[in-house]
């Protein structure tokens, strides 16, 4: 679910600042922005954060507000050494290449950075800032989630009525599914002359009911519903066992419009799928 958030927390004369922007993804995505001078533990914010949230684009920001307290260092030895070797080098490949000091320096470990506070105290006040910035985020959320719960439990409730319709339709269509098979079956063999065996004939018959038989699948359908509604009202992360329930509820919907020989009940299963695709694709955006 998309939403956003912000932390603080006092770090020496200034504060240090959390961000926290959401956006809808159907893993855990996690994306930390952090100054030069805590570079060395964006893992350790990626982490923080993904012990609290457990789905979604997380991209995550941390700065300085007020005075940043660190000391930058350069070693001029390495700096003269390297500018030596790539002098060199560019002699003999680009002799008619620039070198620029510019260039010398983007190179890594030229530049240390001392922030004037031991790994402890910092992670301690990034932590108080990131958990702040995540319970602003969860309130956002929470409220997107009613809103969504909302319109799932409405997209529910809408699928299991088609679901009375299929097995109210199903049962005033056996008798005549069963007429209709056995008025074309005796027109047959009339046709061919060949003599009807009322006992065959009746198995065959009890055969091809069965093969078209949805009602163990209109349970099993009837089961998912109940069950997607109760976990949709369990709290914490939940969007994993509802998309597999929607798996499921699929796999029972094509079932029914495959086995049903009804047109009427093929275009109900059909519904019923149009509703589960809908619901998929807001699950998709639930923790």
């Amino acid at each position: 679910m998309t939403g956003f958030g912000v932390g603080v927390s006092p770090y020496g004369s200034g504060r240090i600042l959390a961000e926290i922007r959401a956006l809808n993804h159907r893993f855990t995505d996690v994306r930390v922005r952090t100054p030069d001078t805590l570079s060395g533990e964006t893992l350790f914010v990626e982490q923080l954060v993904r012990t609290h949230l457990s789905r979604g684009r997380l991209d995550v920001g941390i700065r300085f507000e007020g005075v940043e307290p660190a000391s930058v260092e350069l070693d001029p030895g390495r700096v003269r050494r390297l500018y030596q070797l790539l002098s060199a080098l560019k002699e003999e490949l680009a002799p008619e290449s620039a070198l620029t000091l510019d260039a010398v320096l983007r190179a890594p470990e030229l530049v240390t950075v001392h922030t004037g506070q031991d790994i402890d105290q910092i992670r301690a006040v990034l932590t108080s800032a990131v958990e702040a910035a995540i319970s602003n985020l969860n309130e956002m959320r929470t409220r997107e989630g009613q809103t969504l719960a909302a319109e799932l439990a409405a997209r529910l409730e809408n699928a299991r009525k088609l679901l009375g319709e299929v097995r109210s339709r199903t049962a005033e269509g056996k008798s005549a599914y069963r007429e209709r098979v056995q008025a074309r079956l005796q027109h047959l063999l009339r046709e061919v002359k060949a003599p009807i065996d009322e006992g065959r004939l009746e198995v065959e018959l009890a055969l091809l009911a069965e093969r078209s038989d949805i009602t163990e699948e209109m349970v099993r359908l009837e089961s998912h519903f109940e069950q997607f509604g109760r976990v949709l009202k369990e709290p914490g992360a939940v969007g994993r066992k509802l998309e597999f329930l929607l798996q499921e509820m699929a796999r029972e919907a094509n079932t029914i419009g495959a086995k049903s020989q009804s047109a009427s009940v093929n275009h109900l299963a059909l519904e019923i799928k149009v509703e589960l695709e809908r619901m998929r694709e807001q699950v998709q955006n639930v923790e």
